[in-house]
């Protein structure tokens, strides 16, 4: 396997953990609309991604700085043509990371409802507009010859890549119920397994018609395989939802998740970004990626920053596993 293989393996990876990571807090920022009934029980859902929602966007950071060192061409187009969404994707972040910080600021009701409205906001458009993104990477978008890309941004929003937008948000919001079930105590927890039920279904419905139609269009055996494991694994979380065991409805999940990623990658190798105008105009792992002794420095800081991130992220996890409830929550704090 040559070193630019390795690396769309790798960048897969980034992505995957990403997704499977920041895909549950972004289904709990949607929830504190859906899910929360007051004060009290909306901050019991921020308090259970208030430690790790910043660690998770490291794996944003990540991928995107793979990208960039690894298939730069890759990087440039994707970076113009999707300019406005990830703008928008990006602005959201930021806002989501202030809204975290300064809703408990300040004990008015206004202050703290506004920064909740922008909490879900910003955690709904960027679950919805992941989905859209890699459905266009994934299908193809116009690319001419000198790899640019030759569209326009109402080109994105075609069916598919819509289907995927809606799969992302609901696979995520269904994450982040059955986290919301894995951490809390009480009434809470037994509205998020009820919800997760709900949501489930409806996640189901979508993510079979886009594996569906991704796998008539351009899939193979890898890609079916990945495809029928994201739906049993969804169908059985379900189930563990259901019969209260959190662990298992979490981590069943997260492997649909991490399947549903699986099969977008295969369906896409050895193209990084096909064109629709003509497939010899397509970025491919070779046309796009950097020299190979680029790719070889880059392995070797991989290999050493990695496991020092996956420590400590998973400390963190470690520290911060106990469940809360509304009464972990002290009143100047609502």
């Amino acid at each position: 396997m040559e070193l630019h293989d390795v690396w769309f393996v790798l960048i897969a990876v980034l992505w995957t953990g990403y997704f499977f990571l920041e895909g549950f807090d972004f289904g709990v920022g949607v929830l504190t609309k859906l899910l929360a009934r007051n004060r009290p029980e909306k901050r019991v859902l921020i308090n259970t991604i208030g430690p790790v929602w910043d660690g998770n966007e490291v794996w944003l950071l990540s991928a995107g700085g793979a990208t960039f060192a690894a298939f730069p061409e890759w990087y440039a187009t994707l970076f113009s043509g999707f300019y406005l969404p990830l703008l928008l994707i990006l602005v959201c972040l930021i806002v989501r990371g202030v809204a975290f910080e300064y809703r408990a600021k300040r004990p008015e009701e206004n202050w703290q409802r506004n920064w909740e409205t922008a909490i879900f906001w910003t955690s709904l458009i960027p679950a919805f507009l992941w989905g859209v993104a890699f459905g266009n990477i994934v299908r193809g978008v116009k690319i001419d010859q000198d790899f640019n890309y030759a569209g326009g941004v109402l080109d994105l929003l075609n069916p598919y890549a819509l289907l995927g937008g809606l799969v992302t948000l609901a696979l995520f919001t269904f994450h982040g119920t059955v986290f919301v079930g894995l951490k809390t105590v009480g009434e809470i927890r037994e509205r998020a397994r009820k919800l997760a039920l709900r949501v489930g279904l409806v996640t189901a419905l979508l993510a079979l018609a886009f594996l569906l139609w991704t796998q008539s269009d351009r899939g193979d055996g890898a890609s079916l395989v990945a495809a029928v494991v994201a739906v049993v694994s969804l169908v059985v979380a379900m189930v563990a939802a259901r019969a209260r065991r959190e662990g298992w409805a979490f981590a069943l999940s997260g492997l649909t998740i991490v399947a549903t990623v699986a099969m977008l990658f295969l369906t896409l190798f050895p193209n990084v970004m096909p064109s629709t105008l003509n497939p010899d105009w397509s970025l491919t792992v070779t046309n796009a990626s950097s020299s190979p002794y680029t790719l070889k420095i880059m392995t070797w800081c991989a290999a050493i920053a990695t496991p020092v991130v996956l420590v400590y992220q998973g400390w963190t996890y470690w520290v911060f596993r106990k469940r809360i409830g509304t009464q972990h929550i002290a009143e100047t704090v609502h």
